[in-house]
């Protein structure tokens, strides 16, 4: 279908910045934390809180209630492996957290290039094994790269704490080879040359692309995850390989709702401030973490 009209006003009023791909890191890092205000108004919760996890490794905890009893969304966020952070993501993980009526714990992962692979997966497996332990119900989840590490994260770990998994457009190909790949390849915000980027940044010179601690699609064994949502956008590099990751789980007997979001581009779902399409993702999202959670309301 067409571009959606909120995504076509968007992509017209980006066109007077600067291409991504031309950005330094640093730079490339505040556009991202300055595009978090398309997310809206951060919602007030009744903790926000920063808190160390092992390794030592930064995180944030949002609870809508002061029940500390309540599930947790282990969240990683996106910005290609070298961008993205806390800051950027605050306002989606409020969100989430009042949409999903559970606690969402965000996660700061170390980034590329001062910390390439595997650094970012150690630490979402990390990341991951200490939630495990805290006796609650666990979801885990990311968008774009942050998929890739809670997928990778999923798959290495295969704890029983986790009820779930949603995973947002996840850049988790590091070959760059399907067919949406070449199609929505410029013009629909982050394309084929900053995706590439993103993997050149991350991953050493000589890393196997199909390593599925880097390329959670190659995984040999995925029998046994927990239930997926996997989201992805119609003009997206991504779509393609996000929409293979959710055929292979459901090849393996997992049980997986795949979505395809109409009309829309990679990254839409951190702009509920701006774009119907991102509130209605959230809207899904939450309503699949209910219910994995065993929340009701």
């Amino acid at each position: 279908m067409p571009l959606d009209p909120e995504v076509a006003a968007l992509l017209e009023r980006q066109k007077g910045l600067p291409p991504r791909s031309s950005l330094s890191v640093a730079a490339t890092r505040d556009r991202m934390r300055e595009a978090g205000a398309l997310a809206g108004p951060p919602p007030p919760l009744a903790l926000v809180e920063d808190l160390p996890l092992p390794g030592p490794l930064g995180a944030r905890h949002y609870s809508p209630t002061e029940d500390a009893g309540q599930p947790v969304v282990l969240y990683f966020h996106g910005g290609r492996f070298f961008s993205g952070d806390l800051e950027s993501h605050d306002t989606v993980c409020r969100l989430l957290a009042v949409a999903a009526g559970c606690r969402v714990i965000a996660v700061d992962y170390r980034l590329a290039p001062e910390h390439p692979f595997p650094a970012a997966a150690e630490d979402a497996c990390r990341a991951l094994e200490w939630v495990s332990k805290q006796g609650v119900p666990v979801a885990i989840a990311g968008d774009s790269a942050g998929a890739n590490l809670a997928a990778v994260a999923a798959l290495a770990l295969r704890t029983p704490a986790v009820r779930c998994q949603v995973l947002i457009y996840p850049m988790i190909d590091a070959q760059c080879g399907s067919p949406s790949f070449a199609e929505y390849a410029d013009g629909y915000g982050p394309g084929a040359v900053d995706m590439k980027r993103g993997w050149s940044e991350y991953l050493p010179e000589g890393t196997d692309p199909c390593n599925p601690l880097a390329s959670p699609l190659y995984a040999r064994d995925t029998v046994g995850m927990p239930p997926a949502f996997i989201l992805t956008a119609e003009y997206d590099t991504l779509r393609d390989e996000g929409e293979a990751y959710a055929r292979e789980l459901m090849e393996s007997g997992n049980l997986v709702q795949l979505r395809r979001y109409p009309g829309t581009i990679h990254g839409f779902f951190v702009m509920p401030g701006t774009l119907r399409l991102a509130r209605e993702a959230m809207r899904d999202v939450a309503a699949f973490l209910r219910l994995h959670l065993g929340l009701t309301r």
